[in-house]
C-alpha cells in the first residue's frame, strides 16, 4: 500500500509538469488551431537559462529559494521573448497557408532550437544545483520533498490564475472571441495579432516555470530534455481535450499517474518486467483507448472546423 500511494505522489507532480506544458499547448491550438511542436523546446530553453543564471549566482551567497526567483524571472522573460519572436518569424506569414505548412514549421523550429541550444550550451548534461532543502517530508512511509511541494502548489495556483484570466478579464473576452473567429472578433475592435502573440507569450511563462520545475526535480539539463516533456504534454492535452483548460490539467495529472503507477507499481509486482523502461508504453495505451472511445478527449467537445 506504501509503495502504491508513493506512486501516487509520484505521479502527481510528474503530471503537474506536463499539466504546466500542456496548458501552453492547448491555449495556442485553442486560438489559432495549431500544435506547437516547438513548446517542448520552449521548456528546454527555460531550463538552460535558469541553470546559467542560478550556476552564475552560486558561490554568491544568495539563499536557494532566491535563487530559484531570479532563475524563473529570467527563463520566463528569454522563454517569452523567444516565443514571441518564433510567432512572429514563423507562424504568422502562415497562418492562411494549409494546415500542414506551419505543422512542418513547427518541427523545423523545434529542431532547430535543439541545435542552437547544443551549440550554445554543449551536449553535455549538467547537473542543476540544489536551490531548497532536499529533507523529505515523511508522511507514514511514503515520502514528498519540499520542490515537489512547489510543483503541486504552483500547478494549482498557475491553473487557478488562467481560468480566471479567460473567464473574467478583458483580455479573456478577446482571446475566447479571436479562438471563435478572428475576423469577426477584428470588426468588434479586437487586436487577432497582439492576442495570438500574448497566447504565445504567456504559454512561454508556463513551459519556462515547468522548465525550472522539471530541473530542480530530476538535478539535470541538457539540449534534449525538453522533447519527451513536450511529446507527453502534447498527449496530455489530447487527452484532456485539446483546447480546453480544465481538460489540459486532467490529462496530465492523469498521465502522470499512468506512468507512475505503471512503471512503479507494476514494476514491482512483476519482479521489473513492466518497469520504468515501459513507462511510456501506459501512457499511450492509455491515450489510444481514450481516443477510440472518446475522439474529443476527456473534457473536449466535438466543434466544427473555422471556417
Amino acid at each position: 500500500m506504501e509503495t502504491l500511494i508513493q506512486q501516487i505522489i509520484n505521479g502527481l507532480v510528474l503530471g503537474s509538469m506536463y499539466a504546466l506544458v500542456a496548458l501552453g499547448y492547448t491555449m495556442v491550438y485553442g486560438i489559432i488551431n495549431l500544435i506547437n511542436f516547438a513548446h517542448g523546446e520552449i521548456l528546454m530553453v527555460g531550463a538552460m537559462v535558469s541553470w546559467t543564471l542560478v550556476t552564475l549566482l552560486a558561490d554568491s551567497g544568495i539563499p536557494g529559494w532566491l535563487l530559484m526567483v531570479i532563475g524563473l524571472a529570467a527563463a520566463i522573460i528569454v522563454c517569452a521573448t523567444l516565443n514571441f519572436a518564433v510567432e512572429k518569424i514563423a507562424y504568422r506569414p502562415l497562418r492562411n497557408a494549409p494546415r500542414l505548412a506551419p505543422l512542418i514549421t513547427a518541427m523545423g523550429m523545434s529542431l532547430l532550437l535543439q541545435v542552437l541550444a547544443m551549440i550554445i550550451w554543449k551536449p553535455n548534461p549538467k547537473p542543476f544545483p540544489l536551490l531548497l532543502p532536499t529533507t523529505p517530508f515523511d508522511l507514514g512511509g511514503p515520502v514528498i520533498t519540499v520542490t515537489q511541494c512547489l510543483i503541486l502548489g504552483l500547478t494549482v495556483a498557475i491553473l487557478a490564475a488562467l481560468m480566471y484570466l479567460v473567464n473574467y478579464t478583458r483580455l479573456g473576452r478577446a482571446m475566447r472571441a479571436t479562438a471563435e473567429n478572428p475576423r469577426v472578433a477584428g470588426l468588434m475592435g479586437v487586436k487577432p495579432d497582439f492576442i495570438i502573440s500574448t497566447t504565445f507569450v504567456i504559454g512561454a511563462a508556463l513551459a519556462a516555470v515547468a522548465g525550472l520545475m522539471w530541473a530542480a526535480n530530476y538535478g539535470t539539463v541538457q539540449h534534449t530534455m525538453g522533447f519527451m516533456p513536450g511529446l507527453k504534454a502534447f498527449t496530455a492535452a489530447v487527452l484532456g481535450g485539446i483546447g480546453n483548460l480544465a481538460g489540459a490539467v486532467v490529462g496530465g495529472v492523469l498521465l502522470g499517474l499512468i506512468e507512475a503507477i505503471g512503471a512503479g507499481y507494476l514494476g514491482d509486482l512483476t519482479g521489473g518486467v513492466l518497469g520504468s523502461h515501459y513507462a511510456d508504453i501506459f501512457a499511450f495505451i492509455a491515450l489510444i483507448l481514450v481516443l477510440t472511445l472518446r475522439p474529443s478527449g476527456l473534457l473536449g467537445e466535438r466543434v466544427a472546423d473555422r471556417a
